[in-house]
């Protein structure tokens, strides 16, 4: 008579199954993306940004984003095309703030804010806050294409602003990259998904460690099926900034 196997020990038998990545695993995988791509200095990309809308000539936007991380200050200035140089966005103080040379005038605007009116949000292109911004749980350790992923949900914190208030993410298990990410609604519908098939590293000696930063990013409206935004950081600078570039001021005489 075959003595049964434990139950256990027939679980990890099953074909796939994986044994759950527990909760403090999983704040570490978050913690440490953030880690990854945080600069405890200052921060200068060149961006090129390619926005596809349906029956609508694709639109191709360059511009520089200026970051220092450890005031969480930011700066987005276009410089192409030229119906869009001279305008910026500015967070301070936790306000993202537009600015049009056009009008001269600055508008207060919130994280859905889809900058240049492509599918890129302000999140992007700043900093990763996700540990600070979000409460982390393990769905799964799956396969994405030829990645062995884990399949994170995040939730947003109380109180605190960000774009949608869950995000779903795909992370490489041998790199720590974030491979696809998804966002949805309060409702649960899903409103874009992004994938991330290219990281490079740059060291940092502000940091004393290497950056980490997606070179190339696909978004993908998922409410306008049509609408899709290439974002592809063409170079990196983390020399010191000019403290004085993080102001109205600054971003104003950029367009006289």
């Amino acid at each position: 008579m075959r003595i049964p196997l434990p139950l256990a020990l027939l679980l990890l038998l099953v074909p796939g199954r994986a044994r759950p990545l527990g909760q403090e695993a999983t704040d570490q995988v978050v913690r440490t993306i953030d880690e990854r791509e945080r600069n405890s200095g200052d921060w200068k990309a060149l961006v090129y940004m390619e926005a596809k809308e349906k029956d609508k000539t694709d639109v191709v936007y360059e511009l520089v984003v200026y970051r220092r991380d450890k005031e969480q200050k930011l700066v987005f200035l276009f410089l192409e095309p030229r119906t869009e140089a001279g305008k910026g966005y500015l967070r301070i103080e936790k306000n993202l703030w537009f600015y049009d040379p056009r009008v001269g005038r600055w508008e207060r605007r919130t994280e859905r804010e889809r900058i240049g009116g492509t599918d890129t949000r302000r999140g992007d292109l700043d900093e990763s806050r996700l540990s600070e911004e979000f409460a982390a749980r393990w769905e799964a350790d799956e396969k994405l294409g030829k990645y062995d992923v884990h399949r994170i949900l995040l939730t947003a914190r109380p109180g605190v602003d960000v774009a949608f208030p869950s995000v779903r993410l795909w992370v490489d298990q041998a790199t720590g990259n974030v491979l696809k990410r998804q966002e949805l609604a309060l409702s649960g519908r899903l409103m874009r998904t992004a994938y991330y098939p290219r990281w490079k590293k740059v060291h940092s000696e502000s940091k004393k460690a290497d950056v980490w930063y997606a070179e190339e990013m696909r978004f993908y409206d998922e409410v306008e099926k049509a609408n899709q935004t290439l974002v592809l950081v063409k170079s990196i600078d983390l020399r010191p900034l000019d403290p004085n570039l993080f102001t109205k001021a600054w971003l104003e005489s950029k367009s006289r």
